[in-house]
């Protein structure tokens, strides 16, 4: 049984870009969460957070998490707040390798100000210190992850090969 590979990390740290171009070059199966919510919801990811709030969106992440762990050999990318729940780290570690996608937060900002009307926690006058103070306080929760990979000024193509690097690694 293949373990899956858990992308966790900030929103706009590249874990769906990174996540399919992984999946693709390990032949597996992708997930990205948030996609998936929506398609058993109906919503988009914003018009759940705007219709039923931030506590039906984590409840739908918990469910989630739970079902993917049941599979194995996939690739899965989370929602940038699933780990704000202890639970969904410990679960999806179960069968999972829990891999931290990180970047500056001046790279976040960039990224993310680019998408900022398709992410619902993201407020109209997003300043870079939000981002620091929102990642200083997921940083013991991203901290559980077995491998932190920097994903700052480099292609998605460059990150899943250094991941497939430390998969290969590991298993020496």
């Amino acid at each position: 049984m293949e373990k899956n590979i858990v992308l966790i990390g900030f929103m706009g740290t590249g874990k769906s870009s990174v996540g399919m171009k992984l999946a693709q070059k390990l032949k597996r199966q992708f997930v990205d969460m948030d996609k998936e919510i929506e398609r058993i919801t109906g919503l988009s990811v914003s018009n759940i957070f705007k219709l039923h709030g931030e506590i039906r969106f984590r409840s739908e992440e918990k469910l989630l998490s739970g079902k993917l762990a049941c599979q194995s050999g996939l690739v899965i990318a989370t929602g940038g707040g699933v780990v704000l729940e202890q639970e969904n780290i410990d679960v999806l570690r179960r069968n999972g390798i829990l891999i931290c996608l990180q970047a500056g937060a001046q790279e976040i900002f960039e990224r993310v100000s680019r998408r900022r009307g398709t992410r619902p926690l993201l407020k109209k006058d997003l300043r870079l210190e939000d981002i620091e103070d929102m990642l200083k306080a997921r940083e013991s929760f991203y901290a559980q992850a077995r491998y932190q990979v920097n994903t700052s000024h480099k292609s998605p193509e460059q990150v899943s090969n250094e991941i497939i690097g430390l998969l290969k690694n590991s298993e020496r």
